[in-house]
């Protein structure tokens, strides 16, 4: 059987804790900006690190199965994907909007397939996290339609949670 090294392809504790508060750092600069004011999706946005941080200690955690480590490793790779639908590049913060649609369902699939205790151990946010996933799952719909391949994004959500059943 094939295992995880977790110790080479996860980086280690302080690593990630130092991404993790550089990234807080620079959103809450941006947050406390002209233009960060102005965005209507600012307050989901301090959720983003989180949520990230959530999915990388999630992923080691020995009690989720290989599909869920599969799609848990699958949006990882898409939060630091340089490319995706709403490129980080050309949108600055704004652009990690989708990659926090596609984590609050991975979250909450794999929350609904094996309990809440199993994630909710590794969440570090200020917030309950059923809360945050609320509050992000009631503007989704909004995000996700400024996606121009929505559809493509909908029916990858959908055959995503099929597998998992």
């Amino acid at each position: 059987m094939n295992r995880l090294n977790t110790s080479t392809q996860i980086p280690s504790e302080q690593e990630q804790q130092d991404f993790y508060k550089k990234l807080r750092a620079k959103l809450v600069s941006y947050l406390t900006s002209k233009s960060g004011k102005k965005s209507k999706f600012t307050q989901y946005l301090m959720f983003v690190p989180d949520l990230f941080h959530l999915l990388v200690k999630t992923l080691t955690d020995p009690k989720i199965d290989k599909k869920s480590r599969a799609l848990i490793g699958a949006s990882i790779a898409y939060f630091v994907m340089p490319v995706d639908f709403l490129p980080e590049g050309l949108l600055g913060f704004g652009g990690y909007l989708d990659d926090l649609v596609i984590a609050t369902f991975v979250v909450n699939t794999v929350m609904n397939k094996l309990g809440p205790d199993v994630i909710e151990k590794h969440w570090t946010g200020d917030d309950k996290l059923l809360n945050v996933l609320q509050k992000i799952a009631e503007v989704s719909d909004e995000v996700t339609s400024k996606i121009p391949v929505k559809s493509v994004l909908a029916r990858f959500i959908k055959h995503e949670s099929k597998d998992l059943e």
